[in-house]
């Protein structure tokens, strides 16, 4: 059977390529993709304990099976007029995926109705510095049509936890420069303690469970910047 292989951020520099073909026979797993690319790329096997493994834009464990036509993503851990994806529910969460720069008080506009109380808006910029290096700019990548789904899936559980009464997760992808916005996370409530609570879990999560990565770029060189996956997302190594 053949399978699609995505690469994504620091991996896709260890394996030199972003999408691969790969033939396995039958009755081979989510884990046989990651062993037969561990093997050709070494560097790749140290990273087994941080790597998360998906199919068909789903996490997975690695004893998952596989059948022809899967895609099959490795994805590093999460740190978070081009295309555009976009999802708006019927109760109005707003969950937007962009190249292009964010307008808060836009967005604050859309999601505000004459019921709220309370609108928390998070708004992450791209700061000049860290632990003391001099950054010149950040680009951010993500594995898209799973990016999108997840930030859907979140901002509709946090909507659900805290009873807020909307959502909007805009995040920027590509090149961004100092003070731009990267992130903006907007929550409408009656009241201000749930609207609060619920912007705070939302970029607190968003960091563990949605494949958005960044390279930030200094003066004397870059780095990809690694944060932490759920715990509950399945690793490569597991």
């Amino acid at each position: 059977m053949q399978i699609k292989v995505l690469f994504f951020g620091q991996l896709k520099d260890i394996c030199g390529h972003a999408e691969a073909r790969l033939e396995l026979p039958e009755g081979a797993t989510v884990k046989h993709v990651f062993d037969h690319y561990a093997t050709l790329y070494p560097r790749l096997a140290g990273l087994a304990g941080s790597t998360v493994l998906a199919r068909n834009q789903e996490f997975a464990p690695g004893s998952e099976p596989l059948a022809d036509g899967d895609e099959v993503a490795l994805l590093p851990p999460v740190s978070g007029g081009a295309p555009v994806h976009e999802i708006v529910d019927p109760e109005g969460h707003w969950f937007l995926l962009t190249h292009d720069p964010i307008d808060p008080r836009h967005a604050e506009q859309r999601l505000l109705q004459g019921s709220d109380g309370a609108l928390v808006t998070f708004h992450g910029v791209v700061r000049n510095n860290t632990q003391g290096r001099t950054t010149l700019r950040l680009d951010y990548t993500c594995y898209e049509a799973m990016a999108i789904r997840k930030m859907a899936e979140l901002g509709r559980a946090v909507v659900s936890e805290f009873s807020v009464s909307r959502i909007a997760i805009l995040h920027r992808l590509g090149l961004l420069e100092i003070g731009e916005a990267s992130v903006l996370i907007i929550v409408t409530s009656p009241h201000r303690r749930a609207a609060f609570e619920a912007a705070l879990a939302t970029i607190d999560r968003l960091k563990k469970v949605v494949p958005i990565w960044k390279k930030e770029f200094f003066a004397d060189g870059e780095i990809w910047v690694e944060g932490d996956w759920d715990e509950n997302a399945p690793r490569a190594g597991s």
